[in-house]
């Protein structure tokens, strides 16, 4: 039987979700490429399809519920869904004294309340199945708080905790639940076409690598139920833990 994957949080081609989209079309799912952008999404899925792979794209508000139950809905019905991946949230630093309320909750329900409505609807679709592979996108604020990242931290650490939460409750059930840290800056469009002179001043080997990372997804898709990882951290050699 073939399978899908769904993909959410999908930006610029060459992003972390677009480069997850690709790998797994290239392991035989059929992608659902999601996030907020019609452009952006639909170049990832053409991209996928005109190299022979099978890949749709759903546009979808990860913090939206009617989104999120619209999007597994969609997905399951192309195939069973057998691996999701929450890839939605990027890195909003912000001094405390000077943040408005309303960016703080924005920030949390981008990166946790979006989680929990993903997750969700993932284990709802699997369970009855008894498998599937769920995971999630972590960052260094998922590990550590930082001075004007407090928004940020307190969203991808509730994520992580989710996450572990998740993995316990789930693993029995034959739900693999991992949880993938990014600790540090990514070698892709958002920071080097966004932000050329901090990609230059980080240097050469400074950002991490994208199918570096896609590698690790893709490791812990295949893992054995005998011996699965619920947390993986990947940073470059330069990078300070």
């Amino acid at each position: 039987m073939s399978h899908s994957a769904i993909v959410i949080g999908v930006g610029p081609e060459r992003g972390l979700g677009g480069t997850l989209c690709r790998r797994f079309a290239k392991a035989g799912l059929h992608v659902v490429v999601a996030g907020r952008t019609a452009e952006k999404i639909e170049g990832v899925a053409r991209g996928i399809r005109d190299g022979g792979g099978d890949a749709t794209a759903v546009v979808a508000d990860a913090t939206s519920e009617g989104d999120v139950i619209e999007l597994f809905r969609r997905a399951e019905a192309i195939a069973p869904v057998d691996l999701a991946i929450y890839n939605a949230g990027n890195n909003m630093p912000g001094r405390l004294v000077e943040m408005e309320a309303e960016f703080f909750e924005r920030c949390w329900r981008i990166g946790c309340f979006g989680g929990f409505l993903f997750g969700r609807e993932a284990a709802r679709v699997m369970e009855p199945r008894g498998r599937g592979t769920l995971l999630f996108t972590g960052a260094s604020a998922s590990l550590r708080g930082r001075p004007g990242f407090a928004a940020f931290t307190a969203a991808k650490g509730g994520l992580r905790m989710f996450a572990q939460s998740m993995a316990r409750e789930f693993a029995p059930l034959g739900l693999h639940v991992g949880h993938v840290v990014v600790d540090g800056g990514i070698a892709g469009d958002r920071i080097e076409k966004g932000f050329p002179q901090l990609a230059e001043s980080i240097g050469p080997g400074g950002l991490v690598d994208l199918e570096g990372i896609a590698a690790i997804y893709e490791f812990l898709y295949h893992q054995p139920r005998a011996a699965w990882s619920h947390e993986i951290d990947v940073r470059t050699h330069k990078e300070k833990f």
